[in-house]
């Protein structure tokens, strides 16, 4: 057993730096084309080092005043929450270490930005592991540079590095030979004791979902039951945190008898599990159970990210084959067209896939934590830099916090249906084409789809960017709401109404433009999530006394939120 474990860490191993080692390789190839061009078009350097030759004299001059005792107007942060401390402007010093670094950060990014003929992908690759390197030099990085780290390192006689030398050795994961920066306290959730409490039922379980009905808390409920599809490449309680930031539990508390899907943490017991498999035995086969519990041949859904995908997919596959029985389709920050996906595209073509796709093929699966590191460079400054600096520089405790303690608790990816996802969505685009796609023997066509659908973007969101998925409001046939809230992917979603923050606007006028669109709303105070329900009571067909999980033929097999939802993939300590 020992040897058998040795054995898999040694391929593993292999496997990831065989991986590394490609993606160096085509960013070599990315840089060369840059140097190249560079040299055939001297202008472009000569530009930006007369840019910042003049930024460094201005810089320069601001220093020499004030060291005169003259005060400055200075450059301003601009909410950059790394330079947040008020020691960065006050401190002359410092305040030229700031101002030189944005001035060398604004001038490298131009040059990249403004070089002329770069294949527009090799162009990208080459700004976002630029701006990776520049944000890992910021000056707040270091603790000889950032003022926090020296007044704790004064205050405390050292004691903050001491307290993060401690932090850093927890997160080496010496088994595999790699840091996990830890950005909460792993310890302070429990799944099923913390987080996911909403009272319900697992009424039905296959290979890869388990189907769970919660527990109503309303005299009366929508006639319509509302299926929650969530992504199957995170676990579905971002949807259900704590009592007073669930999405669930405002639904349920709202009237709706709420069912929802929970993935399987792909592993080896499901190997080469496709889309199709997704569609078949996810939403379909939750129809079909939902009507034998409930009665009702219709139901309202929801999807958020890849699940509003797999319920787009749904939708168009029930149409081809003349079946209609979501009344109305919701869309959590959902691609349809990825025409432009933003950064995440420095991550997608055919190399890297066909890599991800040799270090799958023996397991299966792809494992969870290949793309996490992806995910967090995304937001380097936030999901990486903070937490070093906090945790090993400042030497802080982890923070429990809920959302941050779903962000690192990251799943497998199914081998097959990732690559048909990645392959015909991302690289190619072919969702939004009428018969682009096919699922399960029927070419699909999503903008046949004339379900009315509610279409939520996050204005913030790096992964989804909203402007993009406001595209989905042009190619469905249907009616279309199209809400845009403030913040990202997922604080933007995960907003309750009681929390008062962010904001919103909505319309059902849904212009061609997103700019106009964006010109033509308001914004309104507070949480999307009161609008969402007045939207899906239109839909309810009336009401009817509250419902107990489950029936005869599917009683209860667990409390939820289940089993599946705790496999982990956490590496043990």
């Amino acid at each position: 057993m020992l040897e058998s474990l040795k054995l898999e860490n040694i391929r593993s191993q292999y496997e990831m730096s065989r991986l590394m080692a490609g993606m160096s390789k085509d960013l070599g190839k990315a840089y060369a084309q840059w140097l190249g061009h560079l040299l055939i078009n001297p202008s472009t350097p000569l530009r930006g080092s007369a840019n910042l030759a003049m930024d460094w004299l201005s810089i320069s001059r601001d220093a020499a005043l004030r060291m005169a005792g003259v005060e400055t107007a200075g450059e301003k942060l601009n909410g950059d929450r790394r330079f947040s401390s008020e020691a960065w402007e006050k401190h002359p010093t410092l305040d030229l270490v700031r101002r030189l670094y944005m001035a060398y950060v604004r001038t490298v990014l131009e040059m990249v930005d403004q070089t002329r003929g770069m294949d527009e992908e090799q162009q990208r690759k080459v700004r976002f592991f630029t701006a990776q390197f520049l944000d890992a030099i910021a000056p707040s990085n270091f603790p000889l540079t950032n003022p926090e780290v020296i007044e704790a390192t004064v205050g405390s006689k050292g004691g903050n590095l001491a307290a993060g030398l401690m932090n850093l050795w927890e997160d080496l994961d010496l088994r595999h030979g790699r840091l996990n920066i830890s950005m909460s306290d792993l310890g302070a959730f429990e799944v099923g004791r913390d987080l996911a409490v909403t009272p319900g039922e697992v009424v039905y379980q296959n290979d890869l979902i388990q189907l769970i009905q919660y527990t109503p808390t309303t005299k009366q409920v929508a006639k319509r039951p509302l299926l929650i599809i969530p992504p199957w490449l995170n676990k579905f309680y971002v949807l259900d945190m704590q009592p007073e930031n669930s999405v669930v539990k405002y639904l349920v508390d709202q009237g709706q008898t709420v069912f929802l899907i929970s993935w399987r943490n792909p592993d080896e017991s499901t190997p080469d599990k496709s889309f199709d498999d997704y569609m078949l035995e996810g939403p379909l086969q939750a129809l079909e159970v939902i009507e034998a519990i409930t009665g009702e041949a219709e139901v309202n859904a929801m999807g958020y990210c890849l699940g509003g995908i797999l319920l787009a997919c749904t939708l168009a596959w029930l149409d081809a084959k003349g079946r209609h029985p979501i009344r109305s389709g919701t869309y959590l920050t959902t691609l349809i067209d990825y025409s432009d996906v933003g950064e995440v595209k420095v991550f997608v073509d055919e190399a890297q896939i066909k890599r991800l796709e040799r270090v799958g093929k023996r397991k299966g699966y792809i494992p969870g934590d290949n793309v996490a590191w992806g995910f967090r460079m995304l937001r380097a400054p936030d999901l990486i830099w903070s937490f070093i600096i906090n945790h090993y520089l400042l030497g802080k405790e982890r923070m429990p916090f809920d959302l941050l303690f779903w962000n690192e608790d990251a799943t497998n990816m199914p081998l097959t249906a990732h690559s048909f996802f990645m392959r015909n969505m991302y690289m190619n685009n072919r969702l939004r084409e009428p018969g682009g796609i096919e699922m399960a023997g029927e070419p699909i066509d999503v903008t046949r789809i004339k379900t009315p659908a509610y279409v939520l973007s996050t204005r913030d969101d790096h992964i989804a960017p909203w402007k993009t998925t406001y595209e989905s409001t042009q190619l469905f046939s249907g009616p279309t709401r199209f809400v845009l809230g403030n913040s990202g992917h997922i604080a933007g979603v995960i907003n309750p109404p009681s929390k008062k923050k962010y904001g919103y606007r909505a319309s059902s006028d849904t212009p061609a433009d997103a700019e106009a669109w964006l010109h033509d709303t308001e914004e309104h105070a507070g949480s999307w999530w009161p609008d969402w329900i007045r939207w899906l009571r239109r839909y309810a067909d009336g009401k009817v006394p509250a419902r107990t999980p489950g029936s005869k033929d599917y009683p209860s097999l667990e409390p939820a939120p289940g089993s599946f939802v705790k496999q982990t993939i956490r590496p043990p300590k």
